[in-house]
């Protein structure tokens, strides 16, 4: 597996992921994710476009899973990770992370952030794993405080999420 930037042909790819990614939720009682429309293809070209969308590859040529991201207050924030399923277990998404670490620690930035589910085993628990840490309501930043708002918006907040970040 390698990782590198997406290429425009691949977004509807990573919408296909989006959405096999989505539906591991409806065993948890969470069918509104599962059934929540990936980014649309203009989303992810401004991401691309950006070079804030990663690929990863597998041996065969296929985008396995991506990560987009974006700066908020000084930190890389994770916009969204999804690997589809028949990847998952492998190392996808943390290779993913472990990419946007090393790029964002060279280009000297303090942290990566991302929002996430605290209940659902592979979000708040899985990053924890990885070295992220939940945010206290004090800690956050205005740009977090304002992705909450929107995700609040979103009817995301049904179920409780949180702010995480891991200093690089």
């Amino acid at each position: 597996m390698r990782i590198r930037l997406v290429t425009d042909a691949e977004l509807p790819r990573l919408q296909d992921i989006e959405r096999a990614a989505g539906e591991p939720f409806r065993g948890l009682g969470m069918g509104e994710i599962a059934d929540d429309d990936p980014p649309g293809l203009d989303v992810l070209e401004r991401y691309r476009a950006a070079q804030s969308a990663w690929a990863a590859v597998g041996d065969d040529g296929v985008v396995v899973g991506y990560l987009l991201h974006e700066e908020i207050d000084g930190a890389a924030h994770i916009e969204q990770v999804s690997v589809h399923p028949a990847a998952a277990r492998r190392g996808v998404g943390r290779a993913l992370i472990e990419h946007l670490a090393a790029r964002a620690s060279a280009d000297r930035t303090a942290g990566i952030t991302l929002t996430t589910f605290a209940a659902v085993p592979w979000n708040a628990p899985y990053y924890t794993r990885l070295g992220f840490r939940t945010l206290g309501e004090d800690e956050l930043t205005e740009g977090l405080r304002e992705v909450r708002r929107v995700e609040k918006r979103l009817g995301l907040d049904r179920w409780p999420r949180v702010c995480m970040r891991r200093e690089l």
